[in-house]
């Protein structure tokens, strides 16, 4: 098993994507405080082979999904944050929240291009202003979560609520259900 460095994320812009960075900086300095980075390998990335290599809990882990809802020529992109034990409610909670009516995964190459993050990487921290960001309760609940960094290479380790405080957060109950 690897060894995790915690460090302050504020102070440690080269391990974050730019857009991460940017809103980190941007954030008051009690909040920005409160979150963490640490370098992974970035084959490692993966949240099973990154919990699995570095020891930590697939419960605290949360994966960020690029959804993307149309209804009437007109698509609405949301960024949703889920458990790595649950499986994101795309064609149920999430398509009603965005009064779509259809929600499909984002194209890789669009939601790269769109964040400015690398695919396995992306984090809600630094989305683009005009996403939504609907994250599962059960996230925003955790007194330390793991989440991408913007960049295949490290991990944030930050509580919940200060994913629910991000802007624009709405917190949002079975946003995902649980994997049997």
């Amino acid at each position: 098993m690897s060894a995790l460095t915690f460090l302050p994320a504020v102070e440690n812009p080269e391990l974050l994507a730019a857009p991460v960075a940017a809103a980190i900086a941007a954030m008051d300095a009690t909040t920005a405080a409160r979150i963490e980075v640490a370098a992974v390998d970035p084959a490692l990335a993966d949240t099973a082979a990154f919990c699995e290599a570095y020891g930590q809990s697939l419960d605290i882990s949360a994966n960020c999904l690029v959804v993307q809802g149309t209804r009437g020529g007109v698509t609405s992109t949301a960024a949703c944050l889920a458990l790595a034990t649950t499986r994101l409610d795309v064609n149920g909670a999430v398509r009603r929240l965005l009064d779509a009516r259809k929600a499909t995964f984002a194209p890789m190459d669009d939601a790269v291009a769109q964040t400015g993050m690398e695919y396995g990487g992306i984090t809600p921290v630094g989305i683009p202003s005009a996403w939504r960001l609907l994250l599962d309760a059960r996230v925003a609940a955790l007194p330390r979560a793991i989440i991408g960094a913007g960049i295949r290479g490290a991990k944030l380790f930050l509580p919940g609520v200060v994913l629910a405080s991000l802007a624009g957060a709405e917190v949002i109950e079975d946003l995902a259900k649980p994997v049997a």
